[in-house]
């Protein structure tokens, strides 16, 4: 039990259970091909803008069910059966413009075998056999030998993606991520001393964070997370819409973050020159409270996103 702002938390009020017992329907989605595959601009680790194929794979939930996540939503009730992501994989590439980096995102982590059988590993491996770059995601728990053998059978450099979320030693544990700082750091550790590269997600302004506490953590998250040894840090925004964010939106437990604070914390990411720092774009609209300079923000973190440079202020009469 904690106190947050002068709120007593118990810890098994946040918990699987009411977790889950928050959420909406599912999705429909079918394990014969991804929900979802798009072509993203990104900053390499070479210094070049280049395109980036991101497969979003259907197949069953994260085990973990943290309180943030959404990703539940396009998930099976039952696992995939092998060979069907290795097919869902080519289902996107055959419509996918030819590119040299690729991103799978599962919903999940990638060397979860209830997520996807470590039979297809060799396949897939195979079918990724020309990109220079392969991203992937996971949770600390399923960093193993596995993943030092995948990344073996890949000829490309292998990236993992790890949610750090949030350093803050009081809401790190009611994010239900099972989850420790030490945890993030010993991955880091063993997957840069087999040539792997890691990036982390954090969070801006989770749940029982006011504004200004929910910046000044997103940047010691990114402290953190560059003292443990990622090479890219990615910041995402937190927002309602999995449920358990919108009760506690509704509870007053969250607010949504503000683009002036995600702004903030990209350009402090940025200034460090420790790694490359980008923040997530996608709709951001929700997190303004202003038509007017919507826009021109919008375009501004995507030009720092691409260049890592912090360029000038947008100025409005909004008074943001």
């Amino acid at each position: 039990m904690g106190i947050i702002r002068g709120i007593t938390i118990d810890d098994r009020w946040i918990d699987d259970r009411w977790i889950r017992e928050k959420r909406g329907r599912k999705n429909a989605v079918t394990p014969a091909k991804p929900y979802s595959f798009i072509v993203e601009k990104e900053l390499m680790q070479s210094g070049k803008v280049e395109d980036v194929a991101i497969i979003f794979l259907t197949n069953s939930e994260c085990p973990f069910n943290c309180l943030m996540c959404d990703l539940w939503k396009n998930t099976t009730d039952t696992p995939v059966q092998p060979g069907e992501i290795p097919a869902q994989i080519l289902h996107a590439l055959e419509s996918l413009p030819a590119v040299k980096h690729i991103k799978l995102y599962n919903s999940g982590s990638f060397f979860d075998k209830r997520a996807i059988p470590a039979m297809d590993h060799e396949k897939i491996a195979s079918i990724l056999k020309d990109f220079e770059t392969v991203i992937l995601e996971s949770h600390p728990l399923f960093i193993n030998q596995g993943c030092i053998d995948f990344s073996k059978m890949i000829r490309g450099k292998l990236e993992i993606a790890i949610g750090l979320e949030t350093i803050n030693p009081e809401v790190t544990g009611i994010l239900n991520k099972r989850m420790t700082l030490s945890l993030f750091r010993n991955t880091v550790t063993f997957l840069s001393e087999n040539n792997i590269s890691s990036r982390a997600f954090i969070l801006v302004r989770p749940p029982f964070m006011t504004e200004d506490e929910g910046l000044y953590w997103a940047k010691k998250s990114i402290d953190f997370a560059f003292d443990s040894g990622v090479e890219c840090c990615s910041l995402i925004p937190v927002r309602p819409g999995n449920g358990a964010i919108d009760e506690l939106m509704r509870s007053g437990h969250f607010n949504m973050p503000s683009i002036i604070s995600l702004e903030k914390a990209l350009e402090y990411g940025i200034s460090l020159k420790r790694g490359r720092v980008f923040a997530d774009t996608w709709d951001l609209k929700i997190f303004s409270t202003c038509d007017n300079c919507l826009n021109s923000r919008i375009e501004r973190i995507t030009e720092m996103n691409l260049t890592q440079e912090v360029i000038p202020e947008v100025i409005c009469g909004c008074g943001s």
